[in-house]
């Protein structure tokens, strides 16, 4: 018989085609190379209590997922071992357990391989799960006679009456159970993807129970005064009913209080703030003049009150009309010169000076020794200062003469330095201004003798000023600098 060249190529075609079928078969499907050599597997020994049905060629699966075969099931001296073909490329962790469960009523058990620690090394070939591990499902034989026990001990008359009222219970609730078991069924599948957090969960759980158990007498005693609030709460049951019908009347009247008090009341606690901060800042004098307030005003009201003792009527105190003039005198170092200060007649307000104004004397000095220059530092109390940036600064308090005219020196002869004192520039203040020329300065002489005290608080003497001088006195004369004694 002769072929032509058509059907050559057709019967060629066939057979590739079932040599490429019988190959996915084969290596596929029936997987005859794991079947004859064990290639791509390996084997791991699960001991059972009992066999629970359990048959060879039982699916294994791990989270769900098929992970292999049971290769065979034989009976031992402790139980039954299963023999568990499992495929290499699925890694599973070693610490997990094994249960048996059934996917019919009829049978059809399989293996499921539950991790118990993710992390944990994977399973080798010839490992063994422990029976500790394991569980099987409970033999129906045995639940089919604890049903039949039941049903027996219901009267026979009682039986329809318990049929009737569960209908009525669950008539109508078939909605609610629907979603009952959705959210069932969501809720475990939930705890399935999140496994290892849960277990990780119920083992860790110990610690917080033995602290509970630990803690069953505070927590009694916590109870107990719970309940003694409680009772109280029942006792004035009215008053806590009316605080709760007033207490929305009442918080819409705060409300409306505030929004009256709006504009300003935000101005006002920004002021405590900055107050408050002054506060914490001279705490200690607080509370040293909280102390001695008491005792001050005591002592006043001790000398004020009129007493009477024996023939002696004491008046309190007493009122001194002595005149001490210039005892001690006034202090005029460090303040403006006497050609730059107002008149009191001025009614105007005009910039103060760019500096700080206070008396520059010695610190030592016997003249206005409450000044600013002797106040001490709040945060540094063995430094005294006028002003808290010097406080603060390393710069120390430099007096402008000896302290002993107490004219002063308004024009700064000696020390050179400008009045009012400079502050010490920082980041973002604006410069010094520059100093101003020196002011004219004017004094009283004697006639008699044509002595004067200078601005310096020195005597000086000019001859040509006196009475009876051999000089003639002009005005050009009394400008010429005079020679000090």
């Amino acid at each position: 018989m002769h072929l032509t060249r058509l059907v050559k190529i057709q019967l060629a075609v066939f057979a590739a085609i079932a040599l490429i079928a019988v190959g996915i078969m084969a290596f596929g499907y029936i997987q005859l190379p794991t079947m004859l050599f064990g290639t791509g597997q390996y084997t791991v020994t699960v001991q059972l209590p009992q066999a629970a049905g359990l048959y060879p060629t039982a699916n294994v699966t791990y989270r769900g997922t098929e992970v292999g075969r049971v290769a065979d099931v034989r009976l031992t001296d402790h139980g039954v071992d299963a023999v568990l073909d499992l495929k290499s490329g699925t890694s599973i962790p070693s610490d997990l357990t094994a249960a048996v469960h059934s996917t019919s009523a009829i049978g059809e058990q399989y293996v499921a391989l539950t991790p118990l620690n993710a992390a944990s090394r994977p399973l080798h070939d010839g490992d063994v799960v422990p029976v500790s591990r394991t569980s099987v499902p409970p033999d129906i034989n045995n639940l089919i006679a604890a049903a039949n026990t039941g049903l027996k001990a219901i009267p026979q008359d009682n039986v329809r009456t318990v049929v009737d009222e569960s209908y009525t219970a669950i008539n109508g609730l078939g909605p609610e159970i629907s979603r009952f078991v959705k959210g069932s069924t969501s809720l475990a599948i939930d705890a399935k993807n999140n496994l290892d957090a849960l277990t990780a969960l119920i083992d860790q759980s110990a610690p917080v129970l033995d602290s509970q158990t630990q803690t069953s007498d505070a927590i009694g005693s916590w109870a107990a005064h719970l309940a003694t609030i409680n009772g109280g709460l029942r006792d004035q049951d009215a008053a806590v009913a009316g605080l709760l019908e007033k207490a929305g009347p009442a918080a819409d009247e705060a409300r409306a209080l505030f929004d009256r008090v709006q504009p300003t009341l935000p101005i006002l606690l920004t002021n405590l703030v900055s107050l408050g901060e002054v506060g914490i800042s001279y705490r200690t004098d607080l509370e040293q003049l909280l102390v001695l307030l008491p005792q001050g005003i005591a002592q006043e009201q001790g000398t004020e009150v009129a007493n009477k003792i024996g023939k002696q009527d004491l008046r309190g105190q007493t009122l001194s009309f002595n005149l001490n003039v210039n005892l001690p005198p006034p202090c005029t170092t460090g303040y403006l010169p006497a050609s730059q200060i107002r008149s009191p007649v001025e009614t105007d307000v005009p910039d103060r000076p760019a500096g700080d104004v206070y008396c520059r004397i010695p610190q030592d000095s016997w003249l206005n020794v409450r000044g600013a220059r002797n106040i001490p530092c709040e945060t540094k109390p063995w430094k005294r200062a006028p002003t808290a940036r010097m406080c603060e600064s390393n710069e120390e308090y430099v007096p402008l003469n000896d302290g002993m005219s107490w004219k002063g020196d308004p024009n700064a002869t000696l020390s050179g330095q400008n009045i009012p004192q400079p502050r010490p520039a920082g980041p973002g203040t604006q410069p010094a201004p520059a100093a101003l020329p020196p002011p004219v300065a004017f004094a009283e002489y004697d006639p008699a003798t044509g002595t004067y005290v200078g601005p310096d608080g020195r005597i000086y003497t000019q001859a040509n000023l006196a009475q009876g001088a051999a000089e003639g006195q002009t005005w050009q004369t009394m400008l010429i600098p005079p020679n000090a004694n």
